[in-house]
């Protein structure tokens, strides 16, 4: 069927459920189905007053949301960091105005009426989407669907390992908390659902459990446009544990819970069917009440159909008020009877309370950047990925809270810690999920799923005890990009390794080259990617990741070996964490070589050849140009002298140098696809040789 035959059956479609659905409520309890309507009601209003946003799945998913936040989320609006506490993620963040509307109903001081009314504005905290750090509560950005199910994906391995970590024979358990989540049909059509379920699935991660909001429609129309897979039959091809059930019978819904809290062996998911629109007259369960508001006629026409006031709007009646002030109160008793047990545990496992701050806290050792430029020295030629694997196994020994794993290429980018333990299923018995004890492995697998690891990552780092990282080859970043820039928009410090970082990975060939990528990473802002030439840089980039608080870092690293770079006396960690610096003994010229990574050592050499003939020249590496960035002018000058007088290289795209340098100045990039080939004989048709790079900068003076 071609795309207009598509579109005309959606639109006939639509036009006859707007003549035909009559919404059939419910005889329920007369509370609770008060309750619901509030939780509907607030978000179809919202949207209103907005002129912008999505009423209809929150009108589908109250009945799921109400019973979940009031019967079964463990969590406290007036201790939201409480490390105990059930996750709940909206990955269908289109339907915010529900999360909203729960955070507020249920207590959390800044979401506060008014933010409900100031939805889709500028400078609220009710964003179009729900954005980490907004408001209290908000355990993750949403929207890009798919995101947040695999963001729970890492919530839940994350726990686990604490869990393995500190559930021990003691009667008290620190750690037996929940992931809840609720997904639309779009997050399960984008492909990072069936990367982060196959996971989720293979680790066997039971304190997963997640609602698929089945309402059997998207924009175009209804879901059998573009979307016929048995759901049912491939989550539990993938591990999980499924039920099906009706998403407005609460009662089916607690009862599907609780038998999901049962399975600990299996990641559950719910197959919830459900009504878009519930209670819209002309527009339930159709796509017109998916991406708009309802209109003006259909809120008056939906709110007499379900026995509410047209005015005011953004009603809350005060049964509902005290009904959820009473649960909300009973949240907090229960979170400071875990506190009391918490703190009974500590005084009797002294060492293991002492652990749990380290992870809590992430605290390093006083001298942490000097105990990892030691572990990153060599003096002899090394790719940066093997000098990152060093500082890697000096990491393990002195941070145990940094985990990570890599996309089936842990030997390729040398990010497995030697004595870290790996979680794994065990060998003859492939068939059995792990067992709690294998989760004390430090060492993570994430096969050939790329974007699901990244946002994996980010999971595991929103969860709070870890600092977790995650490896392929640089070109593969493309396939996580969205991933990536989640982390950055969020600002959380998740680690991301790409090594094979240019054209000199060599034989492969250009579908493995990255050319255009160091300055694609760049472009996201609030990130820090380091290129490192030496073991020294890449430490402190390892440093600087572990201890951010305020944005990921890329460390982008070398399959090739380099020649250690000259240093005479003790590395100066302070010119390195500037970003950019002059190196000893090429302070002084009328000419600045800047260079990243591989192409520093060429530079040096380049360097000295010319002084051989005269021509004095300084050399200035850049491994990080986001600090650099940072800096003072004063200080940016200093490293760069005569901006018209400089000489950029850097094995990718040129275009991005310009930033620092006046038109006169001379790049050296690579501004087409590779070739395969070894990666000397590259260098000579490129152009990447001392001699070659000197023969372009005597003909530029």
């Amino acid at each position: 069927m071609d795309d207009q035959n598509a579109a005309t059956d959606a639109g006939t479609a639509i036009a006859v459920a707007e003549e035909s659905n009559q919404p059939i409520i419910g005889q329920k309890d007369k509370l609770e189905e008060l309750c619901v309507n509030t939780i509907r009601f607030l978000a179809v209003d919202g949207v209103e007053k907005a002129k912008s946003g999505h009423p209809g799945t929150p009108m589908g998913m109250a009945d799921m949301a109400f019973v979940i936040w009031t019967d079964f989320l463990r969590h406290d609006p007036t201790a939201t960091k409480w490390t105990n506490r059930d996750r709940f993620v909206l990955s269908a963040g289109h339907a915010s105005m529900l999360l909203y509307s729960m955070l507020h109903l249920t207590g959390y001081s800044d979401m506060t009426l008014d933010e409900l009314k100031q939805f889709r504005q500028w400078d609220s905290r009710t964003a179009g989407h729900p954005e980490y750090g907004h408001a209290k509560g908000i355990e993750v950005t949403t929207g890009p669907l798919g995101q947040g199910f695999a963001n729970g994906v890492g919530m839940g391995l994350a726990a686990r390992m604490m869990a393995a970590r500190f559930n021990g024979e003691d009667a008290f358990k620190p750690v037996d908390h929940y992931i809840y989540a609720i997904c639309s049909d779009g997050d399960l059509m984008e492909g990072i659902s069936s990367e982060a379920a196959s996971i989720a699935g293979h680790l066997g991660l039971g304190n997963l459990i997640y609602f698929y909001d089945d309402n059997n429609i998207s924009i175009e129309g209804e879901t059998r446009l573009s979307f016929s897979e048995d759901i049912k039959k491939r989550f539990e091809s993938c591990g999980w544990h499924v039920q099906k059930i009706d998403g407005h019978d609460r009662g089916a819904i607690r009862k599907a819970i609780k038998k999901a809290q049962k399975v600990t062996g299996q990641p559950s998911m719910i197959i919830a069917k459900t009504i878009i629109g519930w209670g819209s007259p002309k527009f339930h369960g159709t796509a017109r009440a998916h991406g708009e508001p309802l209109g003006a006629d259909e809120v008056k026409a939906t709110k007499e159909s379900l026995g509410w006031p047209a005015e005011p709007t953004f009603h809350i009646p005060v049964p509902v008020r005290e009904e959820f002030l009473r649960k909300t109160k009973k949240l907090s008793r229960e979170r400071k009877k875990w506190e009391k047990g918490f703190s009974e545990w500590k005084s009797r496992n002294v060492e293991l309370a002492a652990q749990w701050d380290t992870y809590w806290s992430h605290k390093v050792p006083d001298n942490f950047e000097s105990e990892l430029v030691a572990a990153g020295n060599s003096d002899k030629a090394l790719a940066t990925r093997a000098l990152s694997g060093q500082v890697i196994q000096k990491l393990a020994a002195i941070a145990p809270f940094v985990v990570g794993g890599s996309a089936d290429l842990a030997p390729s980018t040398s990010t497995l810690m030697k004595e870290g333990g790996s979680i794994e299923r065990s060998k003859g018995a492939e068939g059995q999920s792990p067992a709690l004890d294998v989760f004390k492995g430090r060492n993570l697998h994430f096969g050939i799923r790329e974007h699901a690891m990244g946002a994996v990552l980010n999971g595991m780092t929103l969860y709070g005890s870890f600092r977790a990282y995650g490896a392929t080859f640089l070109i593969f970043s493309d396939y996580m990009r969205p991933s990536v820039r989640l982390a950055a928009l969020m600002k959380v410090p998740s680690i991301f390794i790409y090594t094979h970082d240019s054209v000199f990975l060599g034989e492969d060939g250009p579908t493995h080259q990255p050319i255009e990528h160091l300055w694609a990473l760049r472009l996201i802002p609030n990130m820090m990617l380091w290129r490192p030439a030496d073991g020294a840089e890449t430490a402190l980039a390892w440093a600087a990741a572990v201890r951010s608080t305020d944005g990921p870092t890329v460390m982008v690293l070398t399959r090739q070996k380099l020649d250690p770079i000259p240093r005479t006396g003790p590395v100066d960690i302070k010119a390195i964490q500037h970003g950019a610096y002059l190196l000893e003994g090429f302070t002084e010229g009328n000419i600045t070589f800047i260079a990243t990574g591989s192409e520093l050592s060429l530079a040096i050499k380049t360097a000295q050849l010319l002084g051989r003939e005269g021509v004095k020249a300084r050399v200035a590496s850049a491994p990080c140009l986001d600090l650099f960035d940072r800096q003072s002018v004063d200080y940016q000058n200093s490293v760069l002298g005569d901006r018209k007088r400089v000489v950029a290289i850097e094995a990718g795209r040129s275009s991005g140098w310009y930033k620092y340098v006046e038109h006169g100045a001379l790049i050296i990039g690579i501004d087409r696809y590779g070739a395969s080939s070894p990666a000397e004989r590259i260098a000579e048709e490129l152009g990447f040789t001392p001699e070659k790079i000197a023969a372009k900068v005597r003909e530029w003076m």
